[in-house]
């Protein structure tokens, strides 16, 4: 074999061997990334810590990133975590989940109403979940049932307390579960953590304009569109741009004229 042959394929193994490489290195970081972002749809946003916990334990919360409301019930489903991200096990602590205003909860899984009289200020319904130990690096996963009345805003606190209540040492919320983009004539309306609600009922949106004037008729639709379509916005940017032009073109005769004078 030629020395030449035997350095092409020599060379065509070095690319083919780095070509190989670098798709695995991307494979691996993609992973990575992938799996470092992965929060399995929960977050943890609202959250902080409230009074000292004790030392080597560190309790926290996380909440479905999005839901999804039945429109015809208003039913929905949430699933609230919490856990023990320190290095030594806590004791009797207590989780307690509660709605506030649009966001009734209705029941969790494994956890006792609390009664109306205990409820926090503003609070309109919640439920206590006990828990005997929670042991480093652990976590317990509730799966929440509510109702959410989409002409209401509403919000959801997951505290987390010590066995009688006289500690909060960490709590998320209360935080809102809300969309601004309403679908009222769909099976479900998606809700996101974080949000607040912005209600769409009828009417919403057209009702001024449909109530303007005195005619009410067909013929008054079509008026009010060249003042809210694009036409109103393309006009201002096509004068600034004539404008532009106009200045440059004087700009070029100045400077021919200024040529010709030095010459």
């Amino acid at each position: 074999m030629s020395s030449r042959r035997r350095m092409t394929r020599l060379t065509r193994t070095a690319v083919a061997g780095s070509l190989l490489t670098a798709s695995f290195s991307s494979v691996m970081i993609l992973g990575f990334t992938a799996s470092a972002d992965d929060q399995g749809g929960l977050s943890d946003h609202g959250g902080k810590a409230m009074d000292a916990q004790p030392a080597g334990v560190k309790f926290s919360t996380l909440l479905s990133k999005e839901i999804k409301v039945d429109n015809k019930s208003q039913e929905t489903e949430i699933t609230g975590v919490v856990k023990n991200e320190g290095s030594k096990a806590g004791g009797e602590i207590r989780l307690l989940v509660v709605g506030f205003d649009g966001m009734a909860i209705k029941n969790v899984e494994g956890c006792s109403a609390i009664p109306e009289g205990d409820l926090p200020d503003g609070a309109n319904s919640g439920f206590a979940c006990a828990i005997d130990e929670l042991a480093a690096g652990k976590s317990k996963t509730y799966a929440i049932d509510a109702t959410y009345d989409l002409s209401e805003q509403g919000k959801i606190c997951l505290p987390v307390q010590n066995a009688d209540g006289s500690k909060t040492f960490w709590q998320q919320g209360p935080v809102p579960f809300g969309s601004t983009n309403s679908s009222p004539n769909e099976p479900a309306t998606p809700l996101l953590l974080g949000t607040d609600n912005s209600p769409v009922t009828p009417g919403t949106g057209d009702g001024d304009g449909g109530t303007s004037g005195t005619g009410g008729g067909k013929d008054d639709a079509p008026d009010e569109l060249p003042r809210t379509g694009p036409t109103d916005r393309v006009l201002p940017l096509g004068m600034a741009g004539a404008a532009l032009l106009s200045a440059g073109a004087a700009g070029l005769w100045w400077n021919q004229r200024r040529a010709r004078r030095e010459s």
